[in-house]
């Protein structure tokens, strides 16, 4: 039957039908979708091999005659105690198709009546469908207890399926995990881990150290010696693990700063200790956290884990470009201790010239930490600081107080994060972990000197709490009695009670900070002013007043809670209290799973952009407006849209100098633009407008964030951005949780505001936009909407229906501009990219996703936005085909139709005609190229079996695809440029496989050893 189909002629039919000419009558929408389907399907079957001629792929391939069937280890079948077996789902199915088909056979040969032969066709074919997925068909088959059984297709699919359970990632040998605690004594790039621990990690190591130095005769007697813990083996560990880095990983890994490589070093306990600074970049605390260890076996993973890894060469954050590694907590409540002048102490006054001799007096007991001496320069002047602040610049590094200056305030939070920001930026990694050790040091001896502690007396309630509040309860009665003689409404009374007893909130806080200031030692007061930990609204509620909490829909009960948690709460304000508690709960639970979706979705639609070339040679690039900075939050936002970028033209400055085109944007060059008043725009490079081949170039990028440097080719630009934008997700989703539900910000527009924006769906109540420029002329409403004209220059009516109801922003007789809003509320993307095209579309949706984030106060650089929105704006869907051999409604990439067009134009063919597509970021993962990556992102079956039907190569671009078949992925060192290098260890020497279970191979092992340990080549396999 399939042969009598000739597929040419097929095409030729569809071709000409789906492209009416010379006057034929075109098919409706409907038809046309129908065949452009067909078209699809019998193009796939169309295609032949340039040199033989062959189809590639043969329609009659489609129908099976036999089935295959997977190997018994796929299947497995096991015997339960009492002699019954636990067997895998697809023997039941397999046992159902080879039951059915051998009846059938039978019934053929009893030359069975024709209608107990078709019953038993279609049974056989129902049993062949349910065995390649179960359940797509009619009602799924079921086993013992009404569980649907696992086809093949359940195999490959989901969290669990081959894909995402085997290929993408795998449970790996020389790996542990344990219960971390803080380190305080260890130095930057150092872990303490549990000897047991690291004895059973480096066991292969530990043994063949053990025969070399003859300490064991052979492998068989040294694993003896390490399994009795005989006490030479410990020094042989010490020895071993010597400048061996381990990798560290804390789950859930929300960015690349969530593995990072330390030198272990032995401690007794078992549990793992890390570097108090790292924890931020973890976001680790000591409640009971557990971490894994992973130890990287071949001298080329221990160079890169050593090189790249390392926790003192990972000191700033790739999503902002800033020092991650800041200090907090009890160090900053050190600082502060250390660097305050407090009230007048002994010594005051006195001048020194050198710091030992500070030092020295101190020790003697001659002055106060806090006591204001005067200290003489070098050049002979004076300046006034306290031993302390000397004491804290002994931490620095040498030159450092020379070129910023000495200490003259307090160490805050703020303060302590500029100081390790000064350090970053201008002095090498080493000395900036050094620093950061000894600042470490200092912080947590005067942490622990200063006695610091918090009793119930150290929470102040204000005096006047009471009488204060007795006013604005008459407030409130006032308002009560109004609504009573129905002089206003329920919402207005609402309304004014929530605004009172915020006055009140807010009165009974600022008496509760000023009793704190008074008492400049107090405790809580230090904590909250040093930045240490709290804040005065969490502060107000455990010593001032709880105020108004909000339901769970987020509206204010206007009943304020007037207590505090230091006074204890009445029955009422405890039950009011807890639907906002509870909230926040649930809000935490369901948002993390929300914000890790949104991750998985971002990495998979970014993972194929790594940089790929130096220049791609474009002229074009994007305009960053507004540079002139006059407030701090300006300053930042001029930070995320410019730092690090290379010019895109030759820009002049106001005092004449050129500066040239591509110049990176630093520090200095970004403050010189900030401060020129010559102009408040700059053009600069961007990945929007990147022409490379594939991936991107280095130039439309710009520098690397995470080192300050420029970006090095191979680098998974796509993935760092997806983290970067997604790990503050996470963190945005768990804040709720800290103000207990206190009425404030929730942050429910945040996440999925974003996910909004990157799906490219119409956001719920969005504006109405203007069609085109000209004059606004508002019609009136016949119950169908209100009917907004707007009369263009050529006096064309342009007509937009508003709902009913809705107000109009503007005026009749107004003149508007295309694409600008008629109605209030957030702009549909998709329309944008229909009236004013895709750079505003493009810059829209960054500006939108910012403004999120920065709500929330988090720093993220726009390149990492920049480079998701190009992947969901790089593809064309084909309108008109031309001569070319694109399918009508065809997505095709960007570049793709460019040059088949460019080609067409040169042999005098018509090119096809399209247009840019906005796709959200689901979409364009399951449009990309690969058709491995799109298989293990969603849809497993569908994208195999298309890309069956279609006959679909890999290129193997992007990451997923390698890692599903075991290659090294084509970014970092795994790039081909980088894999001709040879690497010179000459002590290195080859492990052998083995196995810690195999005792009957250990002489034929314990001979390799010998070799090896001699410097014989073999190597056992």
């Amino acid at each position: 039957m399939i042969d009598r189909i000739d597929f040419e002629e097929e095409e030729i039919k569809l071709r000409t039908a789906i492209d009416a000419k010379d006057g034929k009558k075109p098919l409706s929408a409907q038809r046309k979708q129908k065949a452009i389907k067909r078209l699809k399907i019998v193009t796939s079957f169309n295609q032949r091999d340039p040199d033989t001629g062959y189809r590639l792929n043969d329609p009659k391939a489609m129908i099976l005659d036999v089935v295959p069937v997977i190997p018994p280890e796929l299947r497995p079948m096991v015997q339960l105690e009492g002699g019954r077996f636990a067997t895998s789902d697809l023997n039941d199915l397999y046992r159902r198709v080879i039951n059915r088909n051998n009846r059938l056979e039978r019934l053929l040969g009893l030359a069975a009546p024709e209608i107990i032969v078709n019953n038993e066709k279609r049974m056989l074919q129902e049993a062949v469908d349910a065995l390649f997925d179960n359940g797509r068909r009619g009602r799924p088959v079921t086993g013992p207890g009404n569980r649907p059984l696992k086809s093949l297709s359940d195999m490959l699919k989901g969290k669990q399926g081959r894909f995402r359970q085997n290929l993408l990632g795998k449970r790996v040998d020389y790996s542990g995990r344990s219960v971390i605690v803080a380190g305080p004594t260890l130095r930057l790039h150092q872990c303490g881990l549990p000897k047991l621990m690291a004895l059973e990690l480096f066991k292969p190591f530990v043994m063949k150290r053990l025969v070399d130095i003859e300490y064991a005769q052979n492998i068989k007697s040294a694993k003896r010696m390490v399994e009795r813990r005989h006490p030479r083996v410990w020094d042989v560990l010490e020895e071993v693990i010597r400048e061996h880095p381990v990798l560290l990983n804390r789950a859930p890994t929300l960015h690349r700063l969530g593995i990072q490589a330390f030198e272990p070093v032995l401690v007794e306990g078992k549990a793992i200790q890390i570097h108090p600074l790292v924890c931020t970049a973890f976001n680790a605390d000591f409640d009971g956290d557990q971490m894994a260890v992973h130890v990287p076996l071949s001298a080329e993973a221990q160079a890169e884990a050593r090189v790249l890894m390392l926790s003192a060469n990972n000191i700033l954050s790739p999503a902002s470009g800033r020092p991650i590694v800041t200090p907090s907590q009890d160090l900053i409540i050190g600082g502060y201790y250390l660097t305050n002048d407090g009230p007048r102490t002994f010594g005051e006054g006195r001048t020194f010239r050198h710091n030992w001799e500070v030092l020295r007096a101190m020790d003697e007991g001659a002055i106060g930490i806090h006591a204001k001496i005067k200290m003489r320069k070098a050049d002979g002047e004076l300046f006034e600081t306290t031993p302390g602040r000397l004491l804290f610049e002994e931490a620095l590094p040498e030159g450092y107080t020379a070129r910023f200056g000495h200490i003259d305030k307090p160490i805050k939070k703020k303060e302590m994060g500029e100081i390790v920001e000064v350090l970053s930026d201008n002095f090498i990694n080493a000395e900036v972990a050094d620093s950061l050790d000894a600042i470490k040091s200092i912080c947590y001896r005067y942490a622990s000197q200063s006695g610091l502690t918090v009793s119930i007396d150290d929470v102040k309630t204000p005096a006047s709490k009471k009488e204060m509040l007795e006013g604005y309860e008459k407030q409130a009665e006032n308002v009560e009695n109004q609504f009573k003689r129905g002089i206003i409404t329920d919402g207005e009374r609402r309304q004014q009670e929530v605004s009172i007893w915020s006055e009140a909130t807010d009165k009974v806080k600022d008496e509760m900070e000023k009793a704190f200031k008074a008492e400049l030692t107090n405790p809580v007061y230090m904590m909250i002013d040093s930045g240490a930990r709290g804040n005065m609204t969490q502060m107000r509620q455990i010593a001032g007043m709880r105020g108004l909490v909000a339901n769970p829909r987020g509206d204010m009960i206007p009943r304020p809670i007037k207590r505090n948690f230091r006074e204890g709460l009445e029955t009422l304000e405890y039950f009011i209290a807890t639907p906002g508690a509870r909230k926040g709960l649930v809000d935490t639970a369901l948002r993390t799973a929300d914000s890790g979706y949104l991750t998985r979705r971002l990495v998979d639609v970014a993972q194929e952009l790594i940089v790929r070339e130096d220049d791609c040679g474009t002229t074009l690039g994007v305009w960053i407006d507004n540079v002139q900075a006059d407030t701090p939050n300006r300053r930042s936002y001029i930070e995320t849209k410019l730092y690090g970028r290379a010019l895109a033209v030759d820009t002049t400055l106001g005092d004449g100098t050129v500066v040239a085109r591509n110049t990176i944007v630093g520090d200095e060059l970004m403050e010189t633009l900030r401060d020129d008043a010559s102009f408040t725009r700059v053009r600069v490079r961007s990945v929007l407008t990147c022409d490379a081949e594939l991936g991107v170039c280095a130039l439309c990028y710009g520098r690397s964030l995470a080192s300050g440097k420029a970006i090095e080719l191979g680098e998974a630009v796509g993935v760092i951005a997806a983290q970067s934008i997604g790990e503050p997700g996470t963190q945005l989703t768990m804040r709720t949780f800290h103000t207990g539900g206190v009425a404030g910000k929730d942050i429910a527009g945040g996440l999925p505001r974003v996910v909004e924006l990157f799906e490219a769906r119409t956001p719920k109540g969005s504006a109405r936009l203007a069609r085109a420029t000209g004059v606004v002329r508002i019609g009136e409403d016949e119950g169908k909407g209100i009917p907004v004209n707007v009369v263009d220059d050529a006096g064309e009516e342009h007509l937009v229906l508003l709902p009913t109801g809705s107000r109009p922003i503007v005026r009749d007789g107004d003149e508007v501009v295309a694409g600008q809003a008629i109605t209030d509320g957030p702009f549909d993307p998709k329309e944008i990219m229909e009236i004013k095209g895709i750079r505003e579309t493009q810059t829209y949706i960054v500006e939108e996703v910012q403004k999120v984030y920065r709500d929330q106060g988090v720093s993220i650089h726009d390149k990492h936005i920049e480079l998701i929105v190009r992947q969901m704006t790089r593809r064309v869907s084909v309108q008109e085909t031309g001569d070319t051999d694109f399918l009508p409604g065809e997505r095709t990439d960007n570049k793709t139709f460019r040059d088949t067009n460019r080609a067409m134009v040169e042999d005098g063919k018509r090119p096809a005609e399209g247009r840019t597509e906005l796709m959200g970021i689901t979409k364009a993962s399951l449009a990309t190229e690969s058709w491995l990556s799109a298989a293990s992102f969603q849809e497993t079956t569908r994208v195999l079996t298309e890309a069956a039907i279609d006959g679909r190569g890999d290129s193997l671009n992007g990451l997923k695809e390698n890692i599903i078949i075991g290659k090294l992925i084509p970014a970092g060192t795994g790039m081909m440029r980088y894999r001709d290098f040879g690497i010179d260890a000459p002590d290195y020497v080859p492990m052998a496989t083995w196995h810690s279970d195999d005792e009957d191979t250990s002489d034929v092992l314990s001979a390799a050893w010998d070799g090896q340990s001699r410097g014989s080549d073999s190597v056992p396999g």
